[in-house]
């Protein structure tokens, strides 16, 4: 293990991902503020250092999709964000920005997961929803009892359709 560290890849993979679950504490704790220069500053270091050309398309796509996704859910009256500012009228701005941080993963620390659909249907259908819960406790947010099934779904079909779209070999290795 410790040897795999000293790999140069190897750390860039352990960067990549701590980077990421510093940036979710930060949104989850600090909220939209504090979440909002932690992001910012993730992003703006994985785009200079460590994203391949082009990233920056999975970064704006999974933003939106964030928007759509849990704007919709927000929508259908899954959260309760008690009296918290809501970017767009939909979201808190540090719910939001969780999605194009969990983007610099996908080429990166989570690429591996790609090539195992089943691991990696499985392990979206479980660690979503259980983000989801984790973040929501820590950041008194209130979950409908039908939301976390329902996150259940949505992160396991995105991360099927993930396999599908970064799965591919050689193509794992290129944006497209």
């Amino acid at each position: 293990m410790l040897a795999a560290l000293r790999e140069p890849g190897s750390r860039r993979l352990l960067i990549n991902f701590t980077a990421f679950e510093l940036g979710w504490l930060a949104c989850v704790l600090g909220g939209s503020a504090i979440g909002a220069l932690a992001a910012a500053a993730i992003i703006a270091l994985h785009l200079g250092w460590q994203a391949r050309p082009g990233e920056w398309r999975w970064l704006a796509g999974f933003a939106l999709l964030g928007l759509a996704v849990d704007g919709g859910l927000h929508l259908a009256g899954g959260f309760d964000f008690g009296e918290a500012t809501l970017a767009f009228g939909l979201l808190p701005l540090w719910l939001w920005l969780l999605w194009p941080m969990f983007a610099t993963l996908l080429h990166h620390s989570l690429a591996w997961l790609w090539q195992r659909p089943w691991l990696a249907v499985i392990g979206g259908a479980l660690s979503g929803p259980l983000s989801y819960y984790a973040g929501a406790r820590l950041a008194g947010v209130e979950l409908a009892p039908w939301l976390l099934p329902a996150q259940a779904l949505v992160w396991g079909l995105l991360c099927l359709w993930l396999t599908v779209r970064l799965g591919r070999g050689e193509r794992s290795t290129s944006i497209t």
